[in-house]
């Protein structure tokens, strides 16, 4: 699900807003654990363009497997994902 947050209504640069909203930095993207395990966990991946920022946030279920499995299992719409990312947009 995409999230498009303007960066004129931001009153904090995008690292702090995320860490506001439970986020902390994961390789190249943010993550928001929901268990002690690690999964499931909300998944964001950042671009930007002049006047926004799009955040692309899906919801992890479990570990990635590899070999003859479904290397991923996020779910990237649903009511779980639609409350997150309204969450995120009030927060702004």
């Amino acid at each position: 699900m995409k999230i498009n947050i303007q960066k004129n209504g931001l009153k904090e640069k995008l690292y702090s807003f995320l860490r506001k909203c439970g986020y902390s930095p994961f390789y190249d993207s943010y993550v928001k654990v929901l268990s002690g395990s690690g999964y499931p966990r909300f998944h964001l991946y950042i671009n930007e363009n002049d006047n926004q920022y799009i955040l692309n946030l899906h919801l992890d279920q479990k570990r990635p497997s590899y070999g003859k499995e479904t290397a991923h299992s996020g779910e990237y719409n649903g009511k779980v994902v639609e409350d997150e990312a309204e969450r995120i947009e009030n927060l702004t």
